[in-house]
């Protein structure tokens, strides 16, 4: 079953009429062939379409204008079977608003050097049709994927799944509408910015939304409501009363549903898939009332709980991150490890093991919990809200892991990851939260350098499935810069790599 419903790919084939009418009646049907294929694999999460053979300029504008018109396309691929002349692109590339693979393949995987003759020659010149179809891409700086390789192999179709993927989370980004309960906190500069510019170059709408109108939803969740949600928390978590008794455990956990149940709502009927919180604003609430008008508490079980459902959240007005996580859940669909918001809180300056302590106050998402997670409340001292709190509490898996951020850095927006290695962390008892324990690829030293030098926040979209390769496809697909951090990273290389960079951009604005 695919994990994308909704969306699709289309495949568009290049060739020409020169070589007459029997031999694109062949090129069609190897295109339809291989196209099952990809379907067929198991491997590529979003259905491949085959669109047709496009042997003139008019066909292949008709097709990307529809492409551009059609909900359900997410991007289009490419493939040159014959020599396709390129001046032939130009107006449908002028015209594509989708994003763009180019397959450089062939129908067959080998040549027949016995039988091959002329007529075989002329059908089947991928090395030729394609290096011509890149070379008007790259004259009209057409941004795309290009994957190499036999169309039946499993390494061309993993990478043309990575990029289905990404291109499933732009489709998203571009109907994703990011709630803003309060605004951006206590003059924080990283996970504040330009959100005119990050919807045009991304696609996210981020709106300011009241807590006063989340109250008025607040305000009409019934007593039977909240208690079915306390029904199905006791089924999914352990339940663990510890020292603020079980008639506090239970009140707390009750008003923690009840937030759920508000901020469900309020999302659902504003059509926002991603929210951020502010934990200086949660309503106007005398909480020491029994029909208390605002949240009594952070609402962070309701926002581990609604991020393991895809929502996307940012801590403290983060809507950077809110939008980021959202795109790194929806490209991440169907696979087995999971994805949370995470904070760099502590750092661990061990002689055998520096590491840094990723956590929150209560927020990280319960998809990346290595056991079936404990719902608590214990006693939050911060914010507004100084009070008993519930949350789900679990430490991480271990392994390979990659987290992002989004930075403004005011001539750009800047996407920045880091490949780390997730360990065990020792055992916490006085610190009853959600937690992972990393150590930053190369080194601590250098990872964590670096990720300061380039400017990265305090915030990111963690995952343990996808890999650096699915966040440069994103940024290729955005037009921002994209840089990672991994085994290879050396500080002098990023230093070069920050400073070209900044070159690059300012040139690139200047000419524009």
């Amino acid at each position: 079953m695919k994990a994308y419903e909704n969306i699709e790919l289309w495949w568009i084939t290049g060739a020409q009429l020169l070589y007459g009418g029997e031999t694109v009646k062949i090129v069609d049907g190897h295109s339809k062939e291989m196209v099952d294929g990809l379907n067929n694999s198991g491997i590529i999460p979003v259905k491949v379409v085959y669109k047709g053979t496009a042997n003139s300029s008019k066909e292949v504008e008709e097709i990307m204008k529809a492409a551009n018109s059609d909900a359900k396309c997410a991007g289009i691929i490419t493939w040159m079977h014959t020599f396709s002349p390129a001046k032939m692109w130009i107006k449908g590339l002028q015209a594509l608003q989708k994003p763009m693979l180019h397959f450089h393949t062939q129908y067959n995987a080998e040549i027949p050097w016995d039988t091959m003759d002329m007529d075989f020659m002329n059908l089947n010149q991928s090395a030729h049709g394609d290096i011509e179809f890149g070379h008007i891409c790259t004259r009209m700086r057409v941004p795309r994927k290009v994957v190499v390789g036999y169309w039946k192999s499993k390494e061309a179709q993993e990478k043309i799944a990575v990029w289905a993927r990404v291109a499933a989370a732009v489709a998203d980004a571009k109907n994703c509408r990011c709630l803003m309960f309060g605004m951006n906190m206590n003059n924080v500069a990283v996970t504040d910015g330009d959100r005119v510019e990050f919807e045009q170059r991304c696609g996210y709408h981020v709106d300011y939304y009241p807590v006063s109108s989340l109250m008025d939803y607040f305000k009409k969740v019934t007593d039977e409501e909240v208690d079915a949600l306390v029904e199905e928390y006791k089924k999914s978590y352990t339940i663990k009363i510890d020292e603020s008794g079980e008639e506090v455990y239970w009140e707390k956990v009750k008003h923690a549903a009840k937030g759920e149940i508000a901020i469900r709502r309020v999302l659902a009927d504003e059509g926002a898939t991603a929210f951020t919180t502010n934990f200086d604003d949660l309503g106007d609430a005398d909480i020491k009332a029994t029909d208390f008008c605002g949240f009594d508490q952070i609402p962070g079980l309701a926002t581990q709980r609604l991020m393991a459902e895809g929502i996307g959240f940012g801590a403290e007005g983060d809507w950077k991150t809110a939008c980021l996580y959202r795109s790194l859940w929806v490209m991440s669909q169907g696979m087995a490890k999971g994805c949370s918001f995470l904070e760099d809180y502590t750092l661990n300056f061990a002689a055998d093991c520096t590491s840094s302590l990723q956590s929150h106050m209560l927020e990280v998402c319960p998809l990346i919990a290595i056991d079936k997670p404990k719902l608590e409340v214990h006693f939050l001292g911060i914010g507004i809200r100084k009070e008993q709190t519930a949350r789900l509490v679990f430490t991480s898996k271990t392994g390979y892991g990659i987290k992002a951020t989004i930075v403004d850095l005011g001539n750009r927006f800047r996407l920045i990851t880091s490949e780390v290695d997730c360990i065990e962390p020792k055992p916490m008892p006085k610190l009853p939260v959600a937690s992972a324990l990393w150590i930053p690829q190369p080194s601590f030293e250098v990872g964590a350098g670096a990720w300061i030098l380039a400017g990265g926040t305090h915030h990111s979209a963690f995952s343990y499935d996808i890999t650096a390769e699915y966040w440069e496809d994103f940024a290729e697909i955005c037009g921002i810069e994209c840089i990672n951090i991994d085994k290879s990273t050396t500080t002098c290389g990023f230093k070069n790599q920050l400073r070209n960079n900044e070159v690059y951009y300012m040139l690139n604005k200047a000419l524009k």
